[in-house]
Protein backbone atom coordinates (compact mmCIF):
# COMPACT_ATOMS: atom_id res chain seq x y z
CA UNK A 1 0.00 0.00 0.00
CA UNK A 2 1.29 3.42 -0.66
CA UNK A 3 1.75 5.88 2.02
CA UNK A 4 -0.30 8.79 1.93
CA UNK A 5 1.24 11.88 2.82
CA UNK A 6 -0.61 14.52 4.50
CA UNK A 7 -1.20 17.64 2.79
CA UNK A 8 -0.56 20.57 4.58
CA UNK A 9 -1.98 23.23 2.49
CA UNK A 10 -3.80 25.84 4.55
CA UNK A 11 -1.09 25.58 7.39
CA UNK A 12 1.73 27.80 8.04
CA UNK A 13 5.50 27.35 8.40
CA UNK A 14 7.03 25.26 10.79
CA UNK A 15 7.21 27.25 14.00
CA UNK A 16 9.98 27.55 16.36
CA UNK A 17 7.66 27.55 19.05
CA UNK A 18 5.31 24.93 20.98
CA UNK A 19 3.75 28.31 21.91
CA UNK A 20 3.05 29.83 18.35
CA UNK A 21 1.57 26.75 16.99
CA UNK A 22 -0.93 26.52 20.08
CA UNK A 23 -2.49 29.92 18.55
CA UNK A 24 -3.37 27.76 15.37
CA UNK A 25 -7.49 27.07 15.41
CA UNK A 26 -8.22 23.86 17.77
CA UNK A 27 -10.51 20.45 17.32
CA UNK A 28 -12.62 19.51 20.04
CA UNK A 29 -13.02 16.08 18.19
CA UNK A 30 -10.65 13.82 19.27
CA UNK A 31 -11.51 11.55 21.97
CA UNK A 32 -10.35 12.95 25.29
CA UNK A 33 -12.13 9.91 28.01
CA UNK A 34 -13.50 6.57 27.53
CA UNK A 35 -17.05 7.46 27.46
CA UNK A 36 -17.73 9.42 24.55
CA UNK A 37 -21.59 8.18 23.88
CA UNK A 38 -20.12 7.06 20.54
CA UNK A 39 -17.20 4.68 22.21
CA UNK A 40 -16.61 1.50 20.39
CA UNK A 41 -16.83 -1.69 22.62
CA UNK A 42 -14.11 -4.47 22.86
CA UNK A 43 -17.37 -7.10 22.93
CA UNK A 44 -18.75 -5.68 19.74
CA UNK A 45 -15.84 -4.07 18.37
CA UNK A 46 -17.26 -2.09 16.13
CA UNK A 47 -14.12 -0.51 15.31
CA UNK A 48 -10.86 -0.17 16.77
CA UNK A 49 -6.88 -0.36 15.31
CA UNK A 50 -3.45 -0.45 16.23
CA UNK A 51 -0.33 2.11 15.25
CA UNK A 52 2.87 0.59 13.61
CA UNK A 53 5.25 2.44 15.81
CA UNK A 54 4.64 4.22 19.29
CA UNK A 55 6.51 7.12 18.05
CA UNK A 56 7.62 8.04 14.62
CA UNK A 57 9.78 11.11 12.78
CA UNK A 58 8.94 13.38 9.76
CA UNK A 59 9.20 11.56 6.83
CA UNK A 60 8.65 8.14 7.89
CA UNK A 61 5.52 6.42 7.35
CA UNK A 62 3.63 4.97 10.21
CA UNK A 63 0.78 2.37 9.49
CA UNK A 64 -2.66 1.85 11.19
CA UNK A 65 -4.03 -1.60 11.62
CA UNK A 66 -7.79 -1.41 11.97
CA UNK A 67 -10.95 -3.80 11.80
CA UNK A 68 -14.80 -2.90 11.74
CA UNK A 69 -16.77 -5.60 12.88
CA UNK A 70 -19.65 -4.85 10.47
CA UNK A 71 -18.35 -4.26 6.77
CA UNK A 72 -18.65 -0.51 6.16
CA UNK A 73 -16.61 2.80 5.22
CA UNK A 74 -15.18 4.75 7.65
CA UNK A 75 -12.03 7.39 8.31
CA UNK A 76 -9.36 7.87 10.14
CA UNK A 77 -8.34 11.41 11.61
CA UNK A 78 -5.17 12.70 13.51
CA UNK A 79 -5.00 15.41 16.28
CA UNK A 80 -2.41 16.76 17.41
CA UNK A 81 -2.92 17.42 21.24
CA UNK A 82 -2.32 19.95 23.30
CA UNK A 83 -3.62 23.67 24.11
CA UNK A 84 -5.14 25.48 21.29
CA UNK A 85 -7.17 27.55 22.99
CA UNK A 86 -8.95 25.04 25.62
CA UNK A 87 -9.81 22.92 22.36
CA UNK A 88 -6.99 20.32 23.79
CA UNK A 89 -6.15 19.13 19.83
CA UNK A 90 -5.60 20.08 16.28
CA UNK A 91 -6.74 18.68 13.06
CA UNK A 92 -3.58 17.32 11.06
CA UNK A 93 -5.37 15.43 8.24
CA UNK A 94 -8.16 13.31 7.39
CA UNK A 95 -8.12 10.10 5.29
CA UNK A 96 -9.85 9.10 2.57
CA UNK A 97 -12.76 6.93 2.93
CA UNK A 98 -11.37 3.23 4.09
CA UNK A 99 -13.91 0.43 3.30
CA UNK A 100 -13.51 -1.67 6.47
CA UNK A 101 -13.25 -5.42 7.08
CA UNK A 102 -13.88 -7.41 10.21
CA UNK A 103 -10.53 -8.99 11.61
CA UNK A 104 -9.98 -12.25 13.49
CA UNK A 105 -8.88 -11.81 17.45
CA UNK A 106 -6.65 -13.86 17.75
CA UNK A 107 -6.22 -15.95 21.32
CA UNK A 108 -3.71 -15.77 23.99
CA UNK A 109 -0.92 -18.14 23.99
CA UNK A 110 -0.93 -20.63 26.28
CA UNK A 111 2.34 -20.04 27.70
CA UNK A 112 2.90 -16.65 27.95
CA UNK A 113 -0.47 -14.98 27.59
CA UNK A 114 0.48 -12.58 25.08
CA UNK A 115 -2.10 -11.52 22.45
CA UNK A 116 -0.69 -10.27 19.34
CA UNK A 117 -3.00 -9.45 16.47
CA UNK A 118 -1.50 -9.77 12.35
CA UNK A 119 -3.98 -7.80 10.89
CA UNK A 120 -3.26 -6.10 7.15
CA UNK A 121 -2.33 -2.61 7.07
CA UNK A 122 -5.74 -0.50 6.58
CA UNK A 123 -3.77 2.99 5.92
CA UNK A 124 -0.80 4.70 5.97
CA UNK A 125 0.65 7.75 6.63
CA UNK A 126 3.69 9.70 5.36
CA UNK A 127 4.60 12.20 8.53
CA UNK A 128 5.04 15.77 6.81
CA UNK A 129 8.21 17.98 7.45
CA UNK A 130 5.99 20.81 8.74
CA UNK A 131 4.46 18.42 11.47
CA UNK A 132 5.88 19.41 14.51
CA UNK A 133 6.71 17.22 17.29
CA UNK A 134 3.72 16.21 19.81
CA UNK A 135 1.67 13.66 21.57
CA UNK A 136 -0.76 12.67 18.59
CA UNK A 137 -4.03 10.74 18.58
CA UNK A 138 -5.43 8.90 15.52
CA UNK A 139 -9.46 8.61 15.64
CA UNK A 140 -11.38 5.86 13.96
CA UNK A 141 -14.74 6.69 12.93
CA UNK A 142 -17.46 4.33 10.70
CA UNK A 143 -19.91 5.64 8.64
CA UNK A 144 -22.31 4.84 11.38
CA UNK A 145 -20.75 7.03 14.05
CA UNK A 146 -18.33 5.06 15.68
CA UNK A 147 -15.60 5.36 16.98
CA UNK A 148 -12.27 4.62 18.65
CA UNK A 149 -8.35 5.62 18.31
CA UNK A 150 -4.80 4.82 19.45
CA UNK A 151 -1.98 7.48 20.47
CA UNK A 152 1.27 7.74 19.03
CA UNK A 153 4.23 10.57 18.98
CA UNK A 154 5.68 12.17 16.90
CA UNK A 155 9.32 13.01 17.55
CA UNK A 156 12.12 15.94 16.22
CA UNK A 157 15.45 14.01 17.56
CA UNK A 158 17.41 16.20 15.94
CA UNK A 159 16.51 19.10 17.66
CA UNK A 160 17.58 20.14 21.76
CA UNK A 161 14.54 21.76 22.72
CA UNK A 162 14.46 22.88 26.57
CA UNK A 163 12.17 20.13 27.55
CA UNK A 164 11.90 16.38 26.32
CA UNK A 165 8.62 14.82 27.43
CA UNK A 166 8.87 11.21 27.16
CA UNK A 167 4.75 9.15 26.72
CA UNK A 168 4.76 6.02 28.78
CA UNK A 169 3.62 3.42 26.19
CA UNK A 170 5.25 0.61 28.07
CA UNK A 171 3.38 1.28 31.25
CA UNK A 172 0.16 2.33 28.45
CA UNK A 173 0.43 -1.42 27.22
CA UNK A 174 1.37 -3.14 30.85
CA UNK A 175 -2.43 -2.15 31.95
CA UNK A 176 -3.80 -2.69 28.26
CA UNK A 177 -6.38 -5.48 28.93
CA UNK A 178 -7.53 -5.84 25.18
CA UNK A 179 -10.20 -7.63 24.37
CA UNK A 180 -12.22 -7.00 27.46
CA UNK A 181 -14.80 -9.52 26.15
CA UNK A 182 -15.45 -12.00 29.36
CA UNK A 183 -13.00 -15.04 27.92
CA UNK A 184 -9.93 -12.91 25.96
CA UNK A 185 -8.33 -10.51 26.96
CA UNK A 186 -4.89 -10.16 29.63
CA UNK A 187 -2.50 -7.85 30.78
CA UNK A 188 0.35 -7.74 33.48
CA UNK A 189 -2.03 -7.80 36.17
CA UNK A 190 -5.00 -10.23 35.30
CA UNK A 191 -7.05 -12.03 32.75
CA UNK A 192 -10.47 -13.78 32.28
CA UNK A 193 -11.31 -16.97 34.59
CA UNK A 194 -13.14 -20.07 33.22
CA UNK A 195 -16.22 -18.40 34.68
CA UNK A 196 -15.94 -15.28 32.52
CA UNK A 197 -15.15 -13.33 35.61
CA UNK A 198 -11.91 -11.21 35.38
CA UNK A 199 -9.32 -13.17 37.94
CA UNK A 200 -5.89 -12.39 39.37
CA UNK A 201 -2.17 -12.50 38.83
CA UNK A 202 -3.05 -17.12 38.27
CA UNK A 203 -4.87 -15.79 34.82
CA UNK A 204 -2.44 -12.38 33.97
CA UNK A 205 -0.24 -12.43 31.07
CA UNK A 206 3.70 -12.67 31.03
CA UNK A 207 4.08 -11.27 27.52
CA UNK A 208 1.94 -7.76 26.17
CA UNK A 209 2.42 -6.98 22.08
CA UNK A 210 2.00 -3.56 20.84
CA UNK A 211 0.30 -5.00 18.02
CA UNK A 212 -3.38 -4.52 19.35
CA UNK A 213 -5.82 -1.97 19.85
CA UNK A 214 -6.33 -0.34 23.53
CA UNK A 215 -9.33 -1.08 25.02
CA UNK A 216 -12.76 0.00 24.37
CA UNK A 217 -12.40 3.37 22.74
CA UNK A 218 -8.27 3.43 22.71
CA UNK A 219 -7.60 5.67 25.68
CA UNK A 220 -4.43 4.17 27.87
CA UNK A 221 -4.62 3.83 31.05
CA UNK A 222 -3.96 7.19 33.13
CA UNK A 223 -3.91 8.99 29.74
CA UNK A 224 -5.32 12.30 31.35
CA UNK A 225 -2.13 12.49 33.80
CA UNK A 226 -0.02 13.10 29.99
CA UNK A 227 -2.46 15.22 28.19
CA UNK A 228 -3.11 17.34 31.33
CA UNK A 229 0.79 17.82 31.58
CA UNK A 230 0.55 18.86 27.88
CA UNK A 231 -1.90 21.36 27.84
CA UNK A 232 -0.45 23.18 30.54
CA UNK A 233 3.11 23.14 29.09
CA UNK A 234 2.09 23.76 25.73
CA UNK A 235 -0.63 27.01 27.44
CA UNK A 236 2.71 27.84 29.27
CA UNK A 237 4.86 28.57 25.86
CA UNK A 238 7.48 26.09 27.00
CA UNK A 239 10.17 24.56 24.21
CA UNK A 240 8.80 20.92 24.49
CA UNK A 241 9.88 18.35 22.10
CA UNK A 242 8.33 13.99 22.45
CA UNK A 243 9.25 11.00 22.43
CA UNK A 244 8.19 7.32 23.50
CA UNK A 245 9.13 5.64 26.41
CA UNK A 246 10.61 3.11 23.34
CA UNK A 247 12.69 5.85 22.26
CA UNK A 248 14.60 6.00 25.29
CA UNK A 249 14.83 2.22 25.11
CA UNK A 250 16.26 1.80 21.52
CA UNK A 251 18.68 5.00 21.38
CA UNK A 252 16.39 7.15 19.26
CA UNK A 253 16.69 10.04 21.29
CA UNK A 254 19.72 11.19 22.54
CA UNK A 255 18.45 12.35 26.34
CA UNK A 256 21.67 14.04 27.60
CA UNK A 257 21.33 16.88 24.94
CA UNK A 258 17.62 18.59 26.46
CA UNK A 259 18.35 20.95 29.94
CA UNK A 260 14.98 18.75 31.22
CA UNK A 261 13.23 15.88 30.76
CA UNK A 262 9.44 15.39 32.03
CA UNK A 263 7.29 11.91 32.67
CA UNK A 264 4.51 13.42 33.36
CA UNK A 265 2.54 10.06 33.35
CA UNK A 266 1.97 7.22 35.50
CA UNK A 267 5.72 5.29 34.17
CA UNK A 268 5.66 2.25 36.06
CA UNK A 269 7.23 -0.41 33.91
CA UNK A 270 11.10 0.34 32.68
CA UNK A 271 13.10 -2.05 30.13
CA UNK A 272 17.13 -1.42 31.49
CA UNK A 273 18.30 0.91 28.35
CA UNK A 274 15.66 2.96 29.67
CA UNK A 275 17.00 3.55 33.06
CA UNK A 276 20.45 3.85 31.35
CA UNK A 277 18.92 6.41 28.90
CA UNK A 278 17.44 8.51 32.28
CA UNK A 279 20.71 7.57 34.29
CA UNK A 280 23.12 9.60 30.78
CA UNK A 281 20.56 11.85 30.85
CA UNK A 282 21.52 12.79 34.88
CA UNK A 283 25.37 12.46 34.25
CA UNK A 284 25.02 14.77 31.85
CA UNK A 285 23.51 17.27 33.96
CA UNK A 286 20.16 17.09 32.52
CA UNK A 287 17.29 17.13 34.84
CA UNK A 288 14.58 14.77 35.53
CA UNK A 289 10.94 15.54 36.73
CA UNK A 290 8.50 12.67 37.68
CA UNK A 291 5.06 14.47 38.12
CA UNK A 292 3.64 10.59 39.17
CA UNK A 293 4.57 8.43 41.78
CA UNK A 294 5.06 4.66 41.44
CA UNK A 295 8.01 5.05 38.83
CA UNK A 296 10.70 2.78 37.54
CA UNK A 297 8.90 0.31 39.48
CA UNK A 298 8.61 -3.05 37.44
CA UNK A 299 11.86 -4.30 35.40
CA UNK A 300 10.77 -5.44 31.90
CA UNK A 301 12.77 -6.79 28.73
CA UNK A 302 11.56 -5.60 24.94
CA UNK A 303 11.55 -8.54 22.19
CA UNK A 304 10.72 -9.31 18.54
CA UNK A 305 7.08 -10.17 17.53
CA UNK A 306 6.63 -13.30 15.58
CA UNK A 307 7.38 -11.60 12.51
CA UNK A 308 10.82 -10.04 13.78
CA UNK A 309 9.72 -6.13 13.92
CA UNK A 310 12.33 -5.38 16.70
CA UNK A 311 10.45 -3.98 20.73
CA UNK A 312 6.39 -5.01 19.60
CA UNK A 313 6.99 -7.35 22.41
CA UNK A 314 7.25 -6.87 26.58
CA UNK A 315 8.02 -9.66 29.27
CA UNK A 316 7.69 -8.63 32.95
CA UNK A 317 7.20 -12.15 34.65
CA UNK A 318 7.14 -10.77 38.12
CA UNK A 319 6.54 -13.31 41.03
CA UNK A 320 6.77 -16.18 38.11
CA UNK A 321 10.27 -17.43 37.54
CA UNK A 322 11.51 -15.79 34.56
CA UNK A 323 12.79 -18.37 31.90
CA UNK A 324 15.22 -15.91 30.05
CA UNK A 325 16.61 -13.22 31.96
CA UNK A 326 19.49 -11.96 30.36
CA UNK A 327 22.16 -9.92 31.20
CA UNK A 328 19.80 -7.20 32.58
CA UNK A 329 18.47 -9.99 35.39
CA UNK A 330 14.99 -11.17 36.15
CA UNK A 331 11.73 -9.46 35.19
CA UNK A 332 10.24 -8.24 38.61
CA UNK A 333 10.20 -4.83 41.26
CA UNK A 334 13.90 -3.07 40.52
CA UNK A 335 13.98 -3.38 44.09
CA UNK A 336 14.00 -7.58 43.88
CA UNK A 337 16.22 -8.26 41.76
CA UNK A 338 19.07 -8.06 44.43
CA UNK A 339 18.83 -9.47 47.95
CA UNK A 340 20.55 -6.10 48.91
CA UNK A 341 17.61 -3.75 47.03
CA UNK A 342 20.93 -1.96 44.97
CA UNK A 343 18.50 -1.54 41.86
CA UNK A 344 15.62 0.02 44.67
CA UNK A 345 14.09 3.02 42.10
CA UNK A 346 15.59 5.56 45.45
CA UNK A 347 18.58 4.94 43.88
CA UNK A 348 18.06 7.18 41.54
CA UNK A 349 14.50 9.44 42.16
CA UNK A 350 15.48 10.14 46.04
CA UNK A 351 11.98 8.84 47.19
CA UNK A 352 10.22 5.54 45.96
CA UNK A 353 6.57 3.96 46.00
CA UNK A 354 4.88 3.19 49.19
CA UNK A 355 1.29 2.61 48.45
CA UNK A 356 -1.88 2.72 46.96
CA UNK A 357 -4.01 5.82 47.96
CA UNK A 358 -7.31 4.20 49.86
CA UNK A 359 -9.19 7.94 49.39
CA UNK A 360 -7.74 10.87 48.88
CA UNK A 361 -6.12 12.90 50.78
CA UNK A 362 -4.74 16.37 51.25
CA UNK A 363 -0.97 17.14 50.47
CA UNK A 364 0.70 18.59 53.05
CA UNK A 365 3.29 21.21 52.53
CA UNK A 366 7.06 20.87 53.84
CA UNK A 367 9.64 23.44 53.22
CA UNK A 368 7.61 26.41 52.69
CA UNK A 369 10.54 28.41 52.42
CA UNK A 370 11.66 26.71 49.29
CA UNK A 371 12.00 27.95 45.81
CA UNK A 372 9.31 25.54 44.82
CA UNK A 373 6.39 27.43 46.84
CA UNK A 374 7.44 30.50 45.89
CA UNK A 375 4.73 32.92 44.63
CA UNK A 376 2.48 29.96 45.75
CA UNK A 377 1.37 31.82 49.56
CA UNK A 378 1.49 28.58 51.00
CA UNK A 379 3.11 28.35 54.87
CA UNK A 380 4.81 25.50 56.47
CA UNK A 381 1.81 22.61 57.23
CA UNK A 382 -0.46 23.99 54.31
CA UNK A 383 -2.96 21.37 52.89
CA UNK A 384 -3.96 21.03 49.59
CA UNK A 385 -7.39 18.88 49.28
CA UNK A 386 -7.81 15.71 47.63
CA UNK A 387 -3.82 16.06 45.78
CA UNK A 388 -2.49 13.08 47.21
CA UNK A 389 -4.47 10.19 45.41
CA UNK A 390 -4.17 6.52 43.70
CA UNK A 391 -0.55 5.88 44.24
CA UNK A 392 1.74 7.60 46.62
CA UNK A 393 5.78 7.35 46.78
CA UNK A 394 7.72 8.25 50.04
CA UNK A 395 11.12 8.09 51.45
CA UNK A 396 12.68 4.56 52.31
CA UNK A 397 15.38 5.20 54.94
CA UNK A 398 16.04 1.20 54.03
CA UNK A 399 16.53 1.85 50.16
CA UNK A 400 19.69 2.81 48.90
CA UNK A 401 19.68 6.72 47.74
CA UNK A 402 21.95 8.52 45.11
CA UNK A 403 25.30 8.77 45.43
CA UNK A 404 26.33 12.03 47.69
CA UNK A 405 23.30 13.82 46.82
CA UNK A 406 20.73 15.80 48.55
CA UNK A 407 17.45 15.34 48.99
CA UNK A 408 14.77 17.63 50.07
CA UNK A 409 11.49 16.62 51.22
CA UNK A 410 9.05 19.60 49.83
CA UNK A 411 5.39 17.42 50.89
CA UNK A 412 4.82 15.34 53.82
CA UNK A 413 1.51 13.42 53.84
CA UNK A 414 -0.60 11.10 56.08
CA UNK A 415 -2.69 8.91 53.91
CA UNK A 416 -4.35 5.65 54.52
CA UNK A 417 -2.88 2.86 51.93
CA UNK A 418 -4.92 -0.18 50.31
CA UNK A 419 -4.23 -3.70 51.70
CA UNK A 420 -6.30 -6.95 51.42
CA UNK A 421 -7.72 -6.92 54.62
CA UNK A 422 -7.98 -3.21 55.97
CA UNK A 423 -6.33 -0.04 54.94
CA UNK A 424 -2.80 0.95 56.93
CA UNK A 425 -1.07 4.15 57.60
CA UNK A 426 1.87 5.63 55.24
CA UNK A 427 3.56 8.76 54.51
CA UNK A 428 3.69 10.41 50.83
CA UNK A 429 6.62 12.78 50.47
CA UNK A 430 7.60 14.67 47.54
CA UNK A 431 11.02 15.03 46.70
CA UNK A 432 13.47 17.15 45.19
CA UNK A 433 16.98 15.37 44.95
CA UNK A 434 20.24 17.57 44.00
CA UNK A 435 23.33 15.52 41.99
CA UNK A 436 26.78 16.50 43.14
CA UNK A 437 26.70 17.71 39.43
CA UNK A 438 23.99 19.86 39.58
CA UNK A 439 21.58 17.77 38.25
CA UNK A 440 18.30 17.94 39.55
CA UNK A 441 15.52 15.04 40.05
CA UNK A 442 11.98 15.73 41.28
CA UNK A 443 9.88 12.99 42.44
CA UNK A 444 5.55 14.58 42.67
CA UNK A 445 5.27 11.08 44.82
CA UNK A 446 0.95 11.47 44.03
CA UNK A 447 -0.50 10.73 40.47
CA UNK A 448 -2.52 13.79 41.21
CA UNK A 449 -0.09 16.28 40.50
CA UNK A 450 -0.01 16.10 36.37
CA UNK A 451 -3.91 16.25 36.90
CA UNK A 452 -4.03 19.26 38.53
CA UNK A 453 -2.20 21.43 35.64
CA UNK A 454 -4.90 21.09 33.56
CA UNK A 455 -7.16 18.28 34.27
CA UNK A 456 -11.01 19.11 36.07
CA UNK A 457 -11.85 18.78 38.75
CA UNK A 458 -8.47 18.42 39.66
CA UNK A 459 -6.72 21.87 38.31
CA UNK A 460 -4.81 23.80 41.18
CA UNK A 461 -3.60 27.01 41.06
CA UNK A 462 -0.80 26.29 44.05
CA UNK A 463 0.35 23.15 42.17
CA UNK A 464 0.47 25.38 39.01
CA UNK A 465 2.90 27.80 40.28
CA UNK A 466 5.31 25.21 42.19
CA UNK A 467 5.74 23.18 38.73
CA UNK A 468 6.36 26.34 36.69
CA UNK A 469 8.87 26.87 39.50
CA UNK A 470 10.35 23.66 38.80
CA UNK A 471 10.88 23.84 34.85
CA UNK A 472 12.14 27.99 35.67
CA UNK A 473 14.59 26.47 38.15
CA UNK A 474 15.76 23.81 35.52
CA UNK A 475 15.62 25.47 32.64
CA UNK A 476 18.46 28.16 34.53
CA UNK A 477 15.50 30.88 34.95
CA UNK A 478 14.56 32.86 38.26
CA UNK A 479 12.00 31.04 39.88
Amino acid sequence: MAAYAARDEHIPRVRELTGEENHLTGSGDWLSDSQHSQASGDREGQIQGYASATSVSPGQVIDFHVSVHEEQSYRITVFRLGHYGDKGARLRTTSAKLQGKRRTVPGADPETGVIACDWPVSWSLRIPSGWRSGLYQAVFTTEGGKVSSTPFVVREPARASDILMVVPFTTYQAYNMWPQDGRTGKNLYRGYNKAGEVGGPEERAHKVSFDRPYSDAGIPNRFEMDTSFVRWAERSGLDVTYASSLDLHDGTIDTSKYRALFFAGHDEYWSKPMLDSARKAVSARSHLAFLGANNIYFHVRMEPSAGGRANRVMACYKSTPDPAPGRAGVTTRWRDISPDQQHAEQGLLGIQFNGIVQKPAPLVVKGSGHWLWAGTGLREGARLPKMVGVEADGYDPKAPSPAGSRRTLLAESPYEAKRLTASQPRVQHTALTEMPNGAMVFVAGTFHWALALDSAPHRNKHIQTATRNLVNRMLHKEA
